[in-house]
Order: C-alpha cells, then structure tokens, then sequence
C-alpha cells in the first residue's frame, strides 16, 4: 500500500520526509539498513517512523510528500501526529 512517512532521529534532532510505493516497514528498514548509503538519512543510524499516512495511490502519497515538505515546518509535523483530522484533510485534498 503507498504511503507517505515522517522518520525521526533524536541524535540529529532532525525529521525526514519521504513516499513510497512500498510499505512503510520496509522503506523505514532499507534507511536503517543503510541502502541509501549517500543519502540524507544516511547522517543518522537511530531513525525511527514518527508518523506513517496510508494512501489510496502513489501519486496520492507524493503528493502529501510534497505538500508537507513545502510547509517547511516542525510544528506543522507535530499537528499532523497530534490532531488526526488533519490527515484525513489531506488525503481528501489530494484524492
């Protein structure tokens, strides 16, 4: 199922933002595993899933990828784990 996702790392304070055609668990364990060895999440070896946003379609997932990139905000991350109803505003947006 696509989804888009939001990993964390406490050791680099710092959150990523990615969308994939694959599960979360095993996008979040090719990071872990180092596959993207030159790649932004390669700074940090303690990424955990912050938040994961089941979609409908691939193009659905980079397309909420995209519009929470450009928010360019921690807090706006933050409100997305904390009031759910923002989820299902964006998965109706981007339908």
């Amino acid at each position: 199922m696509p989804v888009c996702y939001i990993l964390y790392s406490k050791a680099v304070d710092k959150f990523y933002i990615g969308a994939t055609s694959e599960t979360a668990s095993d996008r979040f364990n090719k990071h872990i595993q180092g596959f993207y060895e030159n790649k932004y999440t390669a700074m940090a070896k303690d990424w955990e899933i912050y938040l994961a946003i089941e979609c409908i379609t691939t193009k659905q997932a980079f397309a909420i990828e995209r519009h929470i990139k450009r928010m360019k905000s921690r807090r706006y991350i933050g409100s997305l784990k904390c009031y759910p109803e923002m989820i299902e505003k964006l998965l109706n947006r981007y339908s």
